[in-house]
């Protein structure tokens, strides 16, 4: 088979970009090797919600990071003055950077960009305000925990903590395609010239408010979440952070860094068709934008990680979806969140974490919980059990509320 990507940009002055380290906090592991191990394993994440009170509700299992120690990570701002999601941004971040072989130092010398996607910021936070307010009044409204709640901290921070004043930072909130934004805006910074690096991802926090807001949609899972599957009940909140170093291609290989995948191109668009429903041919039109943006044929595509929230409205129309663009021999379609859970703003980052790592070490992670296949859903969804493949290239879906659709496409680094 012949491939077109890499010749897809006929630019002289456009550059490779390459992924070269990894900060991972999921409810199936904590940094890349334990998060690939979960991965293969079909590990899953459910478990009953202790990061808020859940009294009154009939079912509340979500999917929670233990065993996170901020402390660890975070050296040089007070823990205390963060919020749960910036605490794991950071702590990702600087996950990400060691795992890259690279240090505050290097990266102070040149020009970055630090880009995090999120949906609910520090909504963990503002659920305790709130909850002082209704109780004693506005005025009973801590200060310090005030401090925490603005989103832009998750990126901020980041520059704070390792003393980065030549980046531009920001923190993208289209809610759940979040992430896979944030690796679009590196990506183009990177290979563009404009900046030398970018530490991009995205970090959520679970909270309350998301939690019932689902709770009372009717979609949230009583026990598990089944992507795809014909029995189905809906999705389970998650958190995390998924963070990782972005440089060019010539960067890594001049100083002989761990190469995990490369950036092959993005896609996005907005709709604005429904607040809350997906819209099939969006979605449709949004992957060809990312497959024409890397050079892709649609044949060539080895695997699709799905957005594959475990709804019947976004099952399914996304299966549609990839069917408009595939035709009928789609590749083998997966869902992480059947693992992870529904990890917002995170979920599209993690997911390019794991399907950089499926390409590096040669699996397909597994849709777990599953049963039997929704008619509606026609695709291999890798039942249960991860098996051994070759990917060459990989597909990362992203969708959201409000029709913010950003699909990010992934290849095996391969030298010229």
């Amino acid at each position: 088979m012949t491939s077109t990507w890499r010749d897809a940009d006929t630019s002289t002055t456009a550059r490779r970009v390459v992924l070269t380290g990894f900060g991972v906090f999921s409810s199936i592991g904590i940094g890349a090797e334990e998060f690939a191990e979960g991965l293969r394993h079909g590990r899953c994440g459910a478990r009953p919600i202790t990061v808020f009170d859940t009294e009154g509700f009939a079912h509340s299992n979500g999917c929670e990071v233990v065993g996170f120690e901020p402390e660890k990570w975070i050296h040089n701002l007070p823990v205390d003055k963060l919020g749960r999601a910036s605490r794991f941004s950071v702590a990702a971040a600087r996950m990400a950077i060691e795992d890259a072989g690279l240090s505050a130092e290097q990266l102070r010398s040149q020009l970055g960009v630090i880009s995090i996607g999120t949906t609910d910021g520090e909504s963990h936070d503002l659920d305790h305000l709130v909850g002082m307010e209704v109780e004693s009044g506005p005025e009973s409204m801590r200060p310090d925990i005030a401090r925490r709640i603005s989103p832009e901290r998750l990126s901020l921070c980041i520059a704070q903590e390792f003393g980065l004043s030549n980046v531009e930072a920001a923190t993208i909130a289209t809610a759940c395609s979040a992430g896979n934004y944030a690796i679009g805006h590196g990506y183009d910074a990177v290979r563009s010239g404009e900046a030398d690096y970018a530490l991009c991802g995205g970090a959520d926090a679970m909270c309350r408010k998301t939690f019932t807001g689902f709770y009372r949609l009717g979609t949230i899972a009583p026990d598990v979440c089944r992507p795809f599957d014909k029995d189905r009940k809906g999705i389970l909140t998650g958190e995390g952070a998924g963070i990782m170093v972005m440089e060019s291609l010539d960067s890594a290989l001049a100083r002989g860094a761990h190469i995990y995948a490369e950036v092959l191109g993005y896609g996005l668009n907005c709709d604005a068709f429904h607040q809350v429903a997906p819209d099939q041919s969006s979605v449709a039109r949004c992957m060809g934008l990312a497959l024409d943006n890397a050079g892709v044929k649609p044949h060539e595509v080895d695997l699709i990680s799905a957005h594959g929230t475990g709804t019947k409205a976004n099952d399914v129309t996304e299966i549609q979806a990839i069917r408009d663009v595939f035709d009928d021999t789609p590749p083998r379609t997966i869902s992480l969140k059947s693992m992870l859970g529904h990890t917002m703003g995170a979920a599209s980052a993690l997911a390019a974490i794991a399907c950089s790592l499926a390409i590096k070490h040669g699996f397909i992670p597994p849709t777990i919980n599953h049963r039997e296949t929704d008619p509606e859903c026609e695709i291999d969804c890798v039942p249960n059990q991860s098996v051994e493949a070759d990917l060459r290239i990989v597909q990362n879906n992203g969708l959201a509320f409000g029709g913010n659709n950003s699909i990010v496409v992934l290849g095996k680094h391969q030298a010229s």
